[in-house]
Protein backbone atom coordinates (compact mmCIF):
# COMPACT_ATOMS: atom_id res chain seq x y z
CA UNK A 1 0.00 0.00 0.00
CA UNK A 2 1.08 3.71 -0.30
CA UNK A 3 3.63 4.62 1.93
CA UNK A 4 3.51 8.10 4.14
CA UNK A 5 6.31 8.97 5.90
CA UNK A 6 5.91 9.35 9.59
CA UNK A 7 6.54 12.98 10.46
CA UNK A 8 7.61 14.53 14.20
CA UNK A 9 5.23 15.98 15.87
CA UNK A 10 4.75 18.59 18.80
CA UNK A 11 5.29 16.49 22.78
CA UNK A 12 1.47 17.47 23.01
CA UNK A 13 0.56 16.71 19.17
CA UNK A 14 2.29 13.19 19.60
CA UNK A 15 0.11 12.08 23.17
CA UNK A 16 -2.81 13.06 21.73
CA UNK A 17 -2.20 10.99 18.10
CA UNK A 18 -0.75 7.95 20.56
CA UNK A 19 -3.69 7.83 22.63
CA UNK A 20 -6.36 8.44 19.55
CA UNK A 21 -4.72 6.03 17.53
CA UNK A 22 -4.56 3.34 20.69
CA UNK A 23 -8.08 3.81 21.13
CA UNK A 24 -8.93 3.39 17.34
CA UNK A 25 -6.32 0.15 16.58
CA UNK A 26 -7.80 -1.37 20.19
CA UNK A 27 -4.10 -1.86 21.01
CA UNK A 28 -2.72 -1.10 24.65
CA UNK A 29 0.83 0.86 25.82
CA UNK A 30 3.45 -1.37 25.41
CA UNK A 31 4.33 -3.88 28.07
CA UNK A 32 6.37 -4.44 30.61
CA UNK A 33 9.36 -7.02 30.39
CA UNK A 34 8.27 -10.52 29.28
CA UNK A 35 5.29 -9.14 26.58
CA UNK A 36 6.35 -7.65 23.17
CA UNK A 37 3.56 -6.55 21.41
CA UNK A 38 4.04 -6.68 17.54
CA UNK A 39 1.50 -5.37 13.98
CA UNK A 40 1.64 -7.02 10.80
CA UNK A 41 0.12 -6.91 7.59
CA UNK A 42 -2.04 -10.19 6.44
CA UNK A 43 1.25 -11.83 4.65
CA UNK A 44 1.76 -16.16 4.56
CA UNK A 45 5.74 -15.23 5.70
CA UNK A 46 4.37 -13.94 9.21
CA UNK A 47 2.45 -17.94 10.03
CA UNK A 48 5.67 -19.00 12.11
CA UNK A 49 4.92 -15.78 14.73
CA UNK A 50 1.62 -17.63 15.70
CA UNK A 51 2.80 -20.74 15.60
CA UNK A 52 5.38 -20.32 17.80
CA UNK A 53 2.42 -18.18 19.91
CA UNK A 54 0.06 -21.18 19.82
CA UNK A 55 2.30 -24.11 20.14
CA UNK A 56 3.95 -22.45 23.70
CA UNK A 57 7.17 -21.98 21.63
CA UNK A 58 7.62 -18.43 22.94
CA UNK A 59 5.55 -18.86 26.48
CA UNK A 60 7.92 -21.93 27.52
CA UNK A 61 10.62 -18.81 27.22
CA UNK A 62 9.15 -16.64 29.41
CA UNK A 63 7.91 -14.83 26.69
CA UNK A 64 4.09 -13.19 25.60
CA UNK A 65 3.87 -12.09 22.30
CA UNK A 66 0.66 -9.65 21.37
CA UNK A 67 -0.45 -10.37 17.28
CA UNK A 68 -2.03 -7.91 15.57
CA UNK A 69 -3.08 -7.22 11.91
CA UNK A 70 -3.17 -3.87 10.70
CA UNK A 71 -2.95 -3.60 6.87
CA UNK A 72 -1.15 -0.11 6.50
CA UNK A 73 2.54 0.02 7.06
CA UNK A 74 2.10 3.65 8.18
CA UNK A 75 -0.50 2.86 10.75
CA UNK A 76 1.50 0.45 12.60
CA UNK A 77 4.67 2.08 12.22
CA UNK A 78 3.30 5.42 14.15
CA UNK A 79 1.72 3.63 16.79
CA UNK A 80 5.22 2.07 17.29
CA UNK A 81 6.80 5.23 17.40
CA UNK A 82 4.31 6.82 20.01
CA UNK A 83 5.01 3.90 22.27
CA UNK A 84 2.08 1.87 21.52
CA UNK A 85 3.74 -1.54 19.79
CA UNK A 86 7.27 -2.67 20.56
CA UNK A 87 7.85 -3.78 17.15
CA UNK A 88 6.56 -4.95 14.02
CA UNK A 89 7.17 -7.56 10.73
CA UNK A 90 7.40 -6.01 7.63
CA UNK A 91 9.89 -5.86 4.76
CA UNK A 92 13.43 -4.40 5.69
CA UNK A 93 12.84 -2.02 2.80
CA UNK A 94 9.64 -0.94 3.99
CA UNK A 95 10.48 -0.13 7.26
CA UNK A 96 13.57 1.41 6.03
CA UNK A 97 11.63 4.35 5.55
CA UNK A 98 10.70 5.53 8.94
CA UNK A 99 14.26 4.76 10.13
CA UNK A 100 15.22 8.60 10.19
CA UNK A 101 12.37 9.87 12.12
CA UNK A 102 12.76 6.61 14.87
CA UNK A 103 14.78 4.03 16.45
CA UNK A 104 14.18 0.52 15.62
CA UNK A 105 16.46 -2.62 14.82
CA UNK A 106 15.84 -5.91 13.12
CA UNK A 107 16.64 -9.01 15.24
CA UNK A 108 15.38 -11.51 12.69
CA UNK A 109 14.87 -12.51 9.33
CA UNK A 110 11.21 -14.35 9.33
CA UNK A 111 11.02 -15.23 5.20
CA UNK A 112 11.62 -14.04 1.74
CA UNK A 113 9.24 -13.86 -1.39
CA UNK A 114 10.49 -16.66 -3.57
CA UNK A 115 7.87 -17.10 -6.24
CA UNK A 116 5.47 -15.14 -4.57
CA UNK A 117 6.21 -11.55 -6.53
CA UNK A 118 6.53 -11.45 -10.39
CA UNK A 119 6.14 -9.29 -13.63
CA UNK A 120 3.23 -9.98 -16.05
CA UNK A 121 3.64 -8.77 -19.99
CA UNK A 122 2.80 -10.19 -22.71
CA UNK A 123 4.41 -13.02 -24.96
CA UNK A 124 6.12 -11.00 -26.78
CA UNK A 125 8.52 -9.00 -24.24
CA UNK A 126 11.62 -11.41 -23.43
CA UNK A 127 13.37 -9.28 -21.07
CA UNK A 128 12.92 -5.79 -18.93
CA UNK A 129 14.77 -4.10 -21.30
CA UNK A 130 11.85 -4.88 -23.79
CA UNK A 131 9.57 -2.58 -21.20
CA UNK A 132 11.73 0.75 -22.21
CA UNK A 133 9.25 3.74 -22.68
CA UNK A 134 5.70 1.42 -21.91
CA UNK A 135 3.29 1.79 -19.32
CA UNK A 136 4.10 -0.54 -16.37
CA UNK A 137 1.14 -0.74 -13.52
CA UNK A 138 2.85 -0.71 -9.82
CA UNK A 139 2.20 0.09 -6.40
CA UNK A 140 4.39 3.23 -5.64
CA UNK A 141 5.53 3.64 -2.61
CA UNK A 142 5.14 -0.06 -1.85
CA UNK A 143 7.58 -2.83 -1.81
CA UNK A 144 6.81 -4.33 -5.78
CA UNK A 145 8.13 -0.63 -6.51
CA UNK A 146 10.91 -1.16 -5.06
CA UNK A 147 11.76 -4.73 -6.08
CA UNK A 148 10.84 -3.46 -9.88
CA UNK A 149 13.46 -0.95 -9.40
CA UNK A 150 15.90 -3.25 -7.55
CA UNK A 151 15.14 -5.52 -11.49
CA UNK A 152 15.55 -2.49 -13.52
CA UNK A 153 18.63 -1.47 -12.11
CA UNK A 154 20.07 -4.87 -12.45
CA UNK A 155 19.84 -4.40 -15.97
CA UNK A 156 20.90 -1.24 -16.52
CA UNK A 157 17.74 0.79 -16.21
CA UNK A 158 15.69 3.40 -13.74
CA UNK A 159 12.10 3.67 -14.03
CA UNK A 160 12.17 7.11 -15.54
CA UNK A 161 12.57 4.41 -18.15
CA UNK A 162 9.15 3.58 -17.88
CA UNK A 163 5.68 4.85 -18.24
CA UNK A 164 4.71 4.05 -14.46
CA UNK A 165 0.62 3.86 -13.96
CA UNK A 166 0.31 3.75 -9.94
CA UNK A 167 -2.34 0.71 -8.46
CA UNK A 168 -2.29 -1.48 -6.32
CA UNK A 169 -0.95 -5.21 -7.04
CA UNK A 170 -4.66 -6.54 -7.10
CA UNK A 171 -5.87 -3.88 -9.57
CA UNK A 172 -2.20 -3.83 -11.16
CA UNK A 173 -3.45 -8.00 -12.22
CA UNK A 174 -7.03 -7.08 -12.87
CA UNK A 175 -5.99 -3.79 -15.37
CA UNK A 176 -3.79 -6.09 -17.22
CA UNK A 177 -5.99 -9.18 -17.39
CA UNK A 178 -8.16 -6.87 -18.82
CA UNK A 179 -5.82 -5.87 -21.32
CA UNK A 180 -5.69 -1.99 -20.26
CA UNK A 181 -2.15 -1.99 -19.05
CA UNK A 182 0.24 -3.98 -20.67
CA UNK A 183 2.93 -5.06 -18.04
CA UNK A 184 1.83 -5.29 -14.53
CA UNK A 185 3.98 -5.92 -10.97
CA UNK A 186 1.95 -8.13 -9.09
CA UNK A 187 1.55 -11.38 -6.72
CA UNK A 188 0.10 -14.16 -5.93
CA UNK A 189 -2.66 -15.60 -6.74
CA UNK A 190 -2.36 -13.39 -9.64
CA UNK A 191 0.88 -14.94 -11.45
CA UNK A 192 -1.11 -18.29 -11.55
CA UNK A 193 -4.24 -16.98 -12.77
CA UNK A 194 -2.43 -15.23 -15.46
CA UNK A 195 -0.10 -18.54 -16.33
CA UNK A 196 -3.17 -20.80 -16.13
CA UNK A 197 -5.46 -19.00 -18.55
CA UNK A 198 -2.57 -18.26 -20.75
CA UNK A 199 -3.45 -14.45 -20.12
CA UNK A 200 0.38 -13.19 -20.75
CA UNK A 201 3.78 -14.36 -19.34
CA UNK A 202 5.45 -14.04 -15.88
CA UNK A 203 8.71 -12.30 -16.92
CA UNK A 204 10.17 -12.85 -13.73
CA UNK A 205 9.26 -13.68 -10.55
CA UNK A 206 10.72 -13.65 -7.02
CA UNK A 207 12.55 -16.77 -7.07
CA UNK A 208 14.69 -15.19 -9.25
CA UNK A 209 16.09 -12.82 -6.53
CA UNK A 210 15.89 -15.03 -3.38
CA UNK A 211 17.02 -12.65 -0.14
CA UNK A 212 15.85 -9.24 -1.90
CA UNK A 213 12.30 -9.16 -0.75
CA UNK A 214 12.88 -9.74 2.92
CA UNK A 215 10.26 -9.90 5.98
CA UNK A 216 12.21 -8.98 9.08
CA UNK A 217 10.85 -8.51 12.58
CA UNK A 218 12.24 -5.01 14.04
CA UNK A 219 12.04 -4.01 17.73
CA UNK A 220 12.03 -0.35 18.82
CA UNK A 221 15.80 0.77 20.19
CA UNK A 222 14.63 0.73 23.88
CA UNK A 223 13.33 -2.88 23.83
CA UNK A 224 16.16 -4.06 22.27
CA UNK A 225 18.68 -2.13 24.97
CA UNK A 226 16.70 -2.82 27.84
CA UNK A 227 15.00 -6.16 27.69
CA UNK A 228 17.58 -8.47 25.84
CA UNK A 229 16.27 -11.34 26.94
CA UNK A 230 12.57 -10.77 25.67
CA UNK A 231 14.43 -10.37 22.03
CA UNK A 232 16.43 -13.52 22.62
CA UNK A 233 13.19 -15.52 23.74
CA UNK A 234 11.60 -14.16 20.82
CA UNK A 235 14.40 -15.34 18.02
CA UNK A 236 14.48 -19.09 19.96
CA UNK A 237 10.61 -19.19 19.34
CA UNK A 238 10.34 -18.15 15.79
CA UNK A 239 13.38 -20.90 15.34
CA UNK A 240 11.50 -23.51 16.73
CA UNK A 241 8.85 -22.62 15.10
CA UNK A 242 10.78 -22.92 11.91
CA UNK A 243 11.93 -26.62 12.46
CA UNK A 244 8.15 -27.92 12.89
CA UNK A 245 7.36 -26.48 9.97
CA UNK A 246 9.74 -28.31 8.11
CA UNK A 247 8.70 -31.89 9.79
CA UNK A 248 4.81 -30.83 9.84
CA UNK A 249 3.74 -28.81 7.09
CA UNK A 250 0.44 -29.66 7.52
CA UNK A 251 -0.39 -29.37 10.20
CA UNK A 252 2.01 -25.73 10.48
CA UNK A 253 -0.18 -24.75 8.25
CA UNK A 254 -3.16 -25.40 9.74
CA UNK A 255 -2.34 -23.24 12.74
CA UNK A 256 -0.64 -20.54 10.86
CA UNK A 257 -3.48 -20.22 8.68
CA UNK A 258 -5.92 -20.06 12.03
CA UNK A 259 -3.93 -17.23 13.18
CA UNK A 260 -2.94 -14.99 10.42
CA UNK A 261 -6.52 -15.40 8.94
CA UNK A 262 -8.20 -13.07 6.25
CA UNK A 263 -7.91 -14.09 3.06
CA UNK A 264 -5.12 -17.10 4.02
CA UNK A 265 -7.57 -18.88 6.73
CA UNK A 266 -8.27 -21.26 4.93
CA UNK A 267 -5.42 -23.86 5.34
CA UNK A 268 -5.17 -25.00 1.54
CA UNK A 269 -4.53 -21.19 0.41
CA UNK A 270 -2.27 -20.93 3.37
CA UNK A 271 -0.35 -23.50 2.08
CA UNK A 272 -0.72 -22.50 -1.53
CA UNK A 273 1.05 -19.24 -0.54
CA UNK A 274 3.39 -20.85 1.71
CA UNK A 275 4.66 -22.59 -1.60
CA UNK A 276 5.90 -18.96 -3.20
CA UNK A 277 7.92 -18.21 0.13
CA UNK A 278 10.89 -19.22 2.10
CA UNK A 279 10.88 -19.42 6.28
CA UNK A 280 14.40 -18.45 7.48
CA UNK A 281 15.77 -21.15 9.77
CA UNK A 282 18.98 -19.82 12.01
CA UNK A 283 21.52 -21.25 9.33
CA UNK A 284 19.72 -19.03 6.67
CA UNK A 285 19.62 -16.09 9.01
CA UNK A 286 22.63 -16.13 10.23
CA UNK A 287 23.89 -16.16 6.54
CA UNK A 288 21.68 -13.39 5.55
CA UNK A 289 21.90 -11.01 8.31
CA UNK A 290 25.55 -10.99 9.22
CA UNK A 291 27.43 -8.42 8.62
CA UNK A 292 29.09 -9.76 5.82
CA UNK A 293 26.00 -11.49 4.77
CA UNK A 294 23.68 -10.12 1.57
CA UNK A 295 21.18 -8.20 3.96
CA UNK A 296 23.99 -5.45 4.04
CA UNK A 297 23.75 -4.86 0.24
CA UNK A 298 20.30 -5.15 0.22
CA UNK A 299 19.54 -1.82 2.82
CA UNK A 300 22.23 -0.07 0.74
CA UNK A 301 20.51 -0.75 -2.55
CA UNK A 302 16.73 -0.01 -0.68
CA UNK A 303 18.32 3.23 1.18
CA UNK A 304 19.61 4.65 -2.26
CA UNK A 305 16.36 3.54 -3.99
CA UNK A 306 13.57 4.97 -1.63
CA UNK A 307 16.05 8.34 -1.22
CA UNK A 308 15.53 8.42 -5.02
CA UNK A 309 11.83 8.07 -5.14
CA UNK A 310 11.37 9.99 -2.16
CA UNK A 311 13.55 12.71 -3.16
CA UNK A 312 15.34 12.93 0.07
CA UNK A 313 18.39 11.57 1.34
CA UNK A 314 17.78 8.86 4.15
CA UNK A 315 20.80 7.83 5.09
CA UNK A 316 20.29 4.29 6.44
CA UNK A 317 22.77 2.15 7.08
CA UNK A 318 23.16 -1.49 7.80
CA UNK A 319 24.39 -1.13 11.40
CA UNK A 320 20.90 1.44 11.34
CA UNK A 321 18.64 -1.29 10.62
CA UNK A 322 20.25 -4.41 11.95
CA UNK A 323 21.19 -6.01 15.05
CA UNK A 324 22.48 -9.69 13.97
CA UNK A 325 23.69 -10.21 17.77
CA UNK A 326 20.80 -12.40 18.37
CA UNK A 327 20.71 -14.92 16.33
CA UNK A 328 23.28 -17.05 17.08
CA UNK A 329 22.06 -18.97 19.84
Amino acid sequence: SQMIPFKKKSAVKKALASSLLAAALGISQTAAAGTLSLAHTTWVGYGTLYLARDLGYFKEQGLEVKLQAIEEASMYMAAQASGNLDGAASTIDEVLKYRPNMCFKSVIALDDSFGGDGIVTGNDVKSLKDLKGTKVAVNEGSVSQFWLSYLLEKDGMTMDDLIIQNMTADDAASAFIAGRVPTAVTWEPHLSLVRNNKAGKVLVDSSQTPGVIVDVVELNCDVIEKRPEDVKALVAGIYKAVEFTKENPEKAYEIMAKGVGGYLADPAEFAAAAANVRFYDKAMNEALMSPSGEIKELVEIADKTWSKLQGRDLNVSYDDLVDSSFLAQ
